[in-house]
């Protein structure tokens, strides 16, 4: 059964200190450290966040489709003026077939009739087979995809998950699509390099800056990408342990995605910064995201065209849309969004 407590999340083993905390040090959750400082979050501070950012109950006690709820029609109607020039680009990785150390289960594509094999008659027929979660694969996180203390976003029970799949937050809430604004921001050409380094962590004040230089506020119901020239990187260099050392998203850019009112976040990797650099708690951003705030995710998506043709317009704004395979009880979905300018 679903717990409708008031409070969303339970503190527990460390929750008397942290309740202390919270009664002397207010300002420890409205204003952390400054965020250049590589140690400036807790797991302290993300369990603080995990009830500060909260989005529990916000749509009502029985909503399933978080902050895409922020993407209202109006919302909808103001991404399509955003097509202007409408040229598209796929921001979806070519399925991934050869077995890498960032690819441990290759896409799987097995031919079932040819005309070598016409078993079937006069068709060409195939099967398709992918774990499309990890650091590979171009996919979306439904909000069931990760739990917390025994709870997914919204109060329900991760005991909703079973073998046949999941019975709340699953990617059939998403069956009619992503329609929005989606804002690429690429960090790699703010830094005026090609990439990011693996382990390069983003800040918020890194966002603003981007911002700044191209004009663009991240609003409400938008979508923003993050482009840390991952796959640029892997061209050049070859592939490595991506779930050990990637560039993403510093823990402290929770607070500024939910102060934006973001509906969903994207990048070339996992969004988070691997390490996380927050002890104790291994993806932050993940967690705060589709647990406390009912954030969607896209990862690994092929963000080198985007940045590309970004670049060339001098636009970084644009209508964003996907479609998730409507699975039902299914946690994620792959797909190929599509940026249109």
């Amino acid at each position: 059964m679903r717990n409708l407590n008031k409070t969303p999340i339970t503190l527990s083993g460390i929750g008397c200190i942290i309740a202390i905390l919270f009664i002397r040090s207010p300002q420890l959750i409205s204003d952390p450290l400054p965020s250049s400082s590589p140690d400036t979050v807790t797991q302290e501070m993300v369990e603080l966040w995990m009830i500060e950012l909260s989005n529990w109950g916000r749509w009502g006690n029985d909503d399933e489709l978080g902050a895409l709820n922020l993407i209202t029609p109006e919302k909808r109607k103001q991404a399509a003026k955003l097509v202007q020039t409408g040229i598209s680009v796929s921001l979806a990785r070519n399925t991934e077939k050869k077995i890498a150390v960032d690819n441990p289960a290759p896409f799987r594509h097995t031919m079932t009739n040819t005309a070598v094999n016409p078993v079937a008659g006069q068709y060409s027929m195939d099967t398709f087979e992918v774990s499309y979660h990890g650091y590979a694969h171009t996919h979306m996180d439904a909000l069931c995809h990760m739990f917390y203390k025994g709870k997914l976003f919204n109060g329900y029970s991760n005991q909703e998950i079973t073998k046949e799949g999941t019975q709340k937050l699953s990617i059939l809430n998403v069956k009619n699509g992503i329609f929005t604004r989606g804002i690429l921001m690429d960090i790699p050409r703010l830094k005026g390099v090609p990439y990011l380094e693996p382990g390069t962590a983003i800040y918020p004040s890194d966002l603003e800056e981007w911002e700044k230089k191209i004009d663009v506020k991240v609003g409400s119901g938008d979508v923003i990408f993050l482009y840390t020239g991952r796959w640029a990187r892997r061209d050049e260099k070859g592939a490595w342990d991506i779930s050990k050392k990637s560039a993403g998203l510093y823990a402290s850019t929770a607070k500024w995605l939910k102060e934006r009112d973001v509906a969903m976040i994207g990048s070339d990797a996992a969004s988070d910064v691997a390490p996380s650099r927050v002890k104790g708690v291994n993806q932050p951003i993940h967690q705060l995201a589709l647990v406390a705030m009912g954030i969607p995710i896209f990862d690994n998506c092929d963000l080198e065209e985007l940045a590309k043709e970004a670049l060339r317009q001098g636009r970084w704004e644009f209508l964003i849309t996907a479609s998730p395979i409507a699975v039902t009880g299914g946690t994620g979905s792959p797909l190929n969004p599509i940026a249109t300018f």
